[in-house]
């Protein structure tokens, strides 16, 4: 009894010593190419920023489409800007049940052999070729913020939150940057899972 009271004051004092993560919850949602922009909005369409982001220069647009699947669709899905290179749409397992389509968990950018669906926006729509992930539950730090918590790009971490739901979220990328805001994404599911909420906090399990 003793050596069990002793270990949780031992994990309180760590978890009181590691920095606090904030923790962003991504819904479903979508990155557009800029030629993927005009598709569904029009010819020389640009995105209209709605509320920023934590992290520097990304933010929710005003712009919203819907996802369309073999089984059936999402309307309202927000778009997220600045655009990108090549198009990418993030949902969650329940979204791929709703849809009818296969979308790995993969980190972003990771493409290769990933899910299809269709876009439709009001001027247009866009079909995606392995361009569908669920997003791999990751890191984002600065350098800075890397070095105080002693990781490095790519590493693979655990984090645990707190509360009645208390979880330890393991297989966690590590993302530096010199333009990342230190936050935990995770999607509504896992967010759910943990009873967590945006603007949380998590700890690294060292």
């Amino acid at each position: 009894m003793i050596d069990t009271l002793l270990q949780e004051k031992i994990t309180a004092r760590l978890s009181e010593a590691a920095p606090a993560i904030p923790v962003g919850i991504s819904n479903r949602h979508v990155h557009l190419a800029q030629q993927d922009v005009e598709a569904l909005f029009g010819k020389g369409y640009t995105l209209t920023p709605l509320k920023p982001l934590r992290q520097p220069g990304q933010f929710a647009a005003e712009e919203c489409v819907t996802i369309v699947g073999p089984k059936g669709s999402l309307k309202n899905v927000r778009v997220l800007g600045p655009t990108r290179p090549v198009t990418q749409l993030e949902v969650s397992r329940a979204d791929c049940f709703t849809l009818g389509i296969k979308a790995p968990v993969r980190e972003s950018g990771q493409l290769e052999k990933a899910g299809d669906a269709l876009l439709v926006g009001p001027k247009g729509h866009v079909d995606l070729h392995s361009q569908v992930i669920c997003a791999w539950r990751h890191i984002h730090l600065s350098p800075q913020d890397a070095r105080r918590l002693n990781v490095i790009n790519g590493q693979k971490v655990s984090v645990r939150s707190t509360g009645e739901r208390q979880l330890t979220f393991d297989e966690v990328v590590v993302r530096v940057r010199d333009d990342f805001a230190l936050e935990f994404h995770i999607d509504t599911e896992e967010a759910n899972a943990a009873g967590l909420k945006n603007g949380a906090q998590v700890t690294l399990v060292r």
